[in-house]
């Protein structure tokens, strides 16, 4: 088929079109202003100051913000997500209760049905994947989050309608929302049906929060649903404070006790109870530097693991997280120190074998991954600006996620 010229410039003219029409969604779209937005664990003028830098089509944040649209777009093809998704029925008969299997228990081989079953600590069980309440929860957690911060730099509402549709299925539904409570995490069959530590399986929770938060006001949550949310962490937290499973994670002294208090500080915020907030943070968090660390800022109880350097990452996350919610109660975790332990020295402790200077001598049955770790480094660098970070990056790539550039940090 022949086209005549004036079709063949309609039809250039349309291509030219669309390559501004997208250029124009990824650089104009973020221009729109709005109320400062109410996060806990991000930097709210942050997130500002870099709306404003996208309005002045800031190079690298342009770039940022184009791959993190790639990424939302992907996470809305996944969910909804819900724990009555799963096959088998927990011990209450209802499927809306939360399920999980220790991931580090095996079936006994010296016993004819396998029970009790005997821990392989840092070897993953397969059966841990048959019931994916865990992984649901996890995914939840990461694509509102996502999809939140996506919302609040485009102002593109298919983002915020489809986080509020996951929100809506996991925390409003009658048929298909999570019962707020735990008690059948990370079951160990032939000797529990589920236990304290099960609640490390909900430590994404303070970044589902500010996904949360950052959907507020938006057309696609209303206020009625969003204080149903609120509800429902309310009722979670309590459950947390004081059922017999929650105070029993409360007195873990490892990485555990520490993802208790990250969730627990940032339920207590979200609920509106910034003196419970601050009660744990004194109260326990203080009491966990204490008793995790040693003064040389090596964390005894996670060097104990047979995957070390992951659990000492891990937890160091952690208290890098409380210390981001601890400002929000005017508190400094950052520079706190008892009996010369504090967060800071923690870090600094990981700092040489990060870079390489160090051998880790430390059992780690796994590849060391030090991923988390250069993450850190990122909010590490505006905390502790006298740290030298730059032999670390002459042996390592500096992290380039889109989140971590547009909030500092990431999932």
């Amino acid at each position: 088929m022949k086209y005549s010229k004036f079709q063949l410039i309609q039809v250039a003219f349309a291509g030219v079109f669309l390559v501004l029409g997208v250029l124009n969604y990824v650089q104009a779209a973020p221009v729109q202003e709005g109320p400062k937005p109410q996060t806990f664990l991000l930097d709210a003028e942050l997130l500002q100051e870099n709306k404003q830098k996208l309005k002045k089509k800031d190079k690298a944040l342009t770039k940022a913000l184009a791959d993190l649209v790639r990424t939302a777009d992907e996470a809305l093809q996944r969910g909804p997500y819900s724990v009555t998704y799963k096959s088998k029925v927990p011990p209450s008969g209802d499927k809306r209760d939360y399920m999980s299997v220790g991931p580090y228990w095996w079936p006994d081989s010296s016993k004819a049905d396998g029970l009790p079953y005997i821990r392989k600590d840092g070897q993953v069980n397969p059966e841990r994947q048959s019931i994916k309440d865990a992984e649901y929860f996890t995914s939840l957690s990461r694509d509102v989050h996502l999809l939140g911060v996506a919302w609040y730099f485009t102002n593109d509402k298919k983002y915020a309608d489809h986080a509020a549709k996951l929100l809506r299925v996991w925390f409003l539904d009658e048929a298909t929302r999570m019962n707020p409570h735990l008690n059948y995490g990370q079951a160990i069959p032939g000797r529990t049906e589920g236990r304290g530590i099960g609640l490390i399986d909900t430590r994404n929770l303070a970044k589902l929060i500010d996904g949360v938060q950052l959907l507020k006001g938006s057309p696609s949550l209303s206020t009625q649903e969003y204080n149903g949310i609120r509800d429902w962490f309310r009722q979670y937290l309590d459950w947390m404070l004081t059922s017999p499973i929650g105070q029993d994670e409360a007195d873990e002294h490892n990485n555990h006790g520490t993802w208790y208090d990250v969730q627990a500080v940032s339920m207590a915020l979200f609920t509106e109870q910034p003196q419970l907030a601050r009660k744990l943070l004194e109260e326990r968090t203080k009491a966990r530097l204490e008793s995790q660390l040693r003064p040389d800022g090596s964390q005894p109880h996670e060097l104990a693991r047979t995957l070390s350097w992951n659990y000492s990452q891990m937890n160091l996350k952690g208290f890098f997280e409380l210390a981001m919610l601890a400002e929000k109660v005017n508190m400094d975790l950052w520079n706190y120190e008892t009996g010369g332990k504090g967060i800071r020295k923690a870090f600094l402790y990981m700092l040489p074998y990060a870079e390489g200077t160090k051998q880790w001598e430390h059992k780690q049955i796994k590849p060391r991954d030090t991923n988390s770790y250069l993450e850190m480094t990122r909010m590490a660098g505006l905390k502790y600006p006298n740290i030298d970070l730059k032999p670390l990056w002459k042996q390592q790539q500096a992290p380039t996620n889109s989140l971590l550039m547009l909030t500092n940090w990431t999932f």
